[in-house]
């Protein structure tokens, strides 16, 4: 027989409207078998870090075609993690690999439908595969490179630019020789753009009552590149300062999640009159990129080329307080919460 073990997992307790809360989820104690059911095709994972991710906001509520389904109240959590593999059934998977992709906010995790990737690089800290060799990672690399279409020399211009993804498509376009400028909501991360990631300008946009006129100081000849991850006011702004032909890759649109009626967006005319290209994109689609990726990124990272800040939550315990924070600006750099801690 199986054993059996206590396994904590982080729960909804009901759809949200609003800022999320603390107490819109709860931590609890259940009990699972520590192996995987015959001839089920599935794996048994132990998972060591998760991943706070803003779209994880969208599943919180009563949601319906979206790209990815809502949580289901009374359930755990799911979302990217990285974790070793405890017991397998599939036939991709053995005892002992460790992987990441969608899992549980749990302890254990029992997942029937694997949607995993296996972990071949382990001189880096596994963390990293919730952010920079994960799904961040392989969002800033999809949407800048492939979406955007750089040149070098062009004006970049990235929003919430210390978080998950900001930082490292600030770095990529550094490394291309683009002039880029980021902003961020506190001079703590400002200072972190400018003096860690090498930003050549950063600013705290809560410090500025005219976007417009903040864009116009940092770009006075206009923005080839927008990484979108704000939306609102922040967008508004940015399409009065396009340059022709520019791209606009839409990662996210945070500052609109928590809304009940989003914020209108009124110069898209801009669209039109500058030629610019404004395009959304969602990372699975270009998941067959990723042996492409990790071949550019790893040297990048072993050669100090590439750094990467994470603001680690330790203990599931603390992770509705870390998944809530992301809207409030209290995570420096990717969130993650390890599972399991010394």
């Amino acid at each position: 027989m199986a054993e059996t073990v206590s396994n904590k997992q982080v729960i909804l307790k009901h759809h949200v409207s609003g800022f999320p809360k603390e107490t819109d989820m709860h931590v609890i104690n259940s009990n699972i078998a520590l192996q995987v059911p015959k001839g089920s095709n599935g794996v048994l994972l132990k998972n060591l870090y998760l991943s706070c991710d803003p779209y994880m906001r969208s599943r919180m509520k009563k949601i319906e075609g979206h790209y990815v389904e809502a949580f289901k109240i009374g359930m755990p959590l799911s979302g990217c993690g990285m974790a070793e593999v405890l017991d397998s059934e599939h036939p991709d998977f053995k005892k002992g690999d460790l992987v990441w992709g969608m899992t549980g906010w749990e302890e254990y995790s029992l997942i029937t439908s694997p949607n995993l990737f296996k972990i071949q690089h382990t001189d880096v800290p596994l963390s990293y595969y919730t952010g920079i060799l994960g799904m961040p990672g392989m969002t800033a690399y999809a949407g800048f490179y492939e979406v955007c279409s750089p040149k070098k020399g062009e004006k970049v211009f990235i929003s919430a630019a210390s978080g998950a993804v900001g930082q490292l498509v600030g770095q990529f376009a550094k490394l291309l020789g683009c002039y880029v400028v980021g902003s961020a909501g506190t001079k703590d991360k400002v200072d972190l753009l400018r003096n860690k990631f090498g930003f050549d300008e950063a600013f705290n946009y809560k410090e500025e009552p005219d976007l417009d006129a903040a864009l116009k100081r940092y770009f006075p000849e206009g923005i080839d590149i927008y990484f979108e991850n704000v939306g609102g006011k922040m967008l508004d702004a940015v399409l009065l300062n396009m340059r022709l032909h520019g791209r606009i890759a839409v990662c996210g649109m945070i500052s609109q999640y928590n809304l009940e009626k989003p914020e209108a967006v009124h110069n898209l005319m801009n669209l039109i009159l500058k030629r610019v290209r404004m395009e959304g994109f969602l990372v699975p689609d270009y998941y067959h990129l990723y042996p492409k990726f990790l071949e550019m990124i790893i040297p990048q990272i072993r050669e100090g080329k590439i750094v990467y800040v994470e603001d680690i939550a330790k203990g599931l315990d603390r992770a509705p307080a870390a998944l809530v924070g992301l809207f409030t600006g209290q995570n420096v750099g990717k969130q993650v919460v390890a599972v399991t801690y010394n």
